[in-house]
């Protein structure tokens, strides 16, 4: 009985691990390795970010805040962290696209830039095409990208005001629950951007607070998504 238990134990246990996105301690260990050496032995770093108009930098539309998006909230947070590393930031976004356009064109336009860490976020946007289609052209992009060795990173959404971010099962919740999934299954990365936000909610804090507009989100709410992504070079 009792060894009966253990093997059972262990079996779960075992199917728990595999079925786990990657750890933001570890992931990217061997890239932190390479962002401490010093000139004349250390490289350029290519951050890619591919998405929509929330990484692509849009605050109130049609301004474009690029300098306070996340992806370059992530390179001075980077900086401070590793002065000897040569990063760029490379930004494949474009404003109202979901991940199926994003998907038709990953090889030409993204791959081109041969990403040490790759960072997809569609989620949003992706409220048009729901989620079937949504985790086709997902799974599409993760599996391409894995195969070429690259380390890949997905963000869940940031806030829509039109959906109540404390509504249990609502649409942006289902696209975060997917996201999720996908990153357990690939054994990648996952910022949950969604959660993050709704964390503030619960607390008490409007969500506008950290908005620009009804589907963008401000400096605070960049820097939220930003602090989920450094996470993973600590």
């Amino acid at each position: 009985m009792k060894k009966s238990l253990l093997i059972l134990l262990a079996t779960l246990f075992l199917s728990f691990q595999a079925s786990q996105s990657a750890d933001p301690a570890s992931y990217l260990n061997d890239l932190k390795v390479e962002m401490k050496k010093e000139w004349p032995k250390n490289r350029t770093i290519n951050l890619v970010f591919h998405g929509h108009s929330v990484p692509a930098g849009y605050f109130k539309t049609p301004v474009v805040n690029t300098l306070e998006a996340y992806p370059y909230q992530v390179l001075r947070a980077l900086k401070a962290e590793y002065p000897f590393a040569v990063i760029n930031i490379i930004n494949t976004s474009i404003g109202g696209e979901n991940s199926e356009s994003g998907a038709k064109r990953f090889e030409v336009e993204v791959l081109n830039h041969k990403p040490d860490v790759l960072f997809i976020d569609y989620a949003l946007n992706d409220q048009g095409i729901g989620l079937e289609r949504a985790r086709v052209a997902w799974e599409k992009m993760i599996s391409t990208a894995l195969n070429k060795g690259i380390k890949v990173i997905l963000l869940s959404p940031s806030p829509d005001q039109r959906v109540n971010i404390l509504e249990a099962n609502n649409v942006l919740e289902q696209h975060a629950t997917q996201i999720k999934n996908l990153a357990d299954k690939h054994k990648v990365g996952w910022v949950d951007s969604y959660g993050l936000f709704r964390q503030k909610a619960r607390s008490g804090e409007p969500v506008s607070n950290y908005m620009s507009q009804v589907n963008h989100p401000n400096e605070k709410g960049h820097a939220l998504i930003a602090e989920g992504i450094v996470e993973y070079f600590k």
